[in-house]
């Protein structure tokens, strides 16, 4: 009798294992559809930022603007 529950303990063990896994990847899928969402619709603004840091001078306008 024993044995037979513990048997069955074990396999719902590994069953809520599982479904804890696919949560997990589940959870980090979505996350990684997020960051990549986020970085596509920033990269406009961020080559806009780019092109006026160019146009100021970059680096080398230390000097022109204090």
């Amino acid at each position: 009798m024993k044995i037979q529950k513990a048997a069955r303990t074990a396999a719902e063990t590994e069953r809520v294992l599982w479904t804890g896994r696919r949560v997990l990847v589940a959870q980090a899928a979505v996350l990684a559809g997020l960051t990549l969402l986020l970085i596509v619709t920033e990269v406009p603004g961020l080559l806009r930022e780019i092109k006026i840091y160019r146009m100021t001078g970059g680096r080398r306008a230390i000097r022109r603007y204090p």
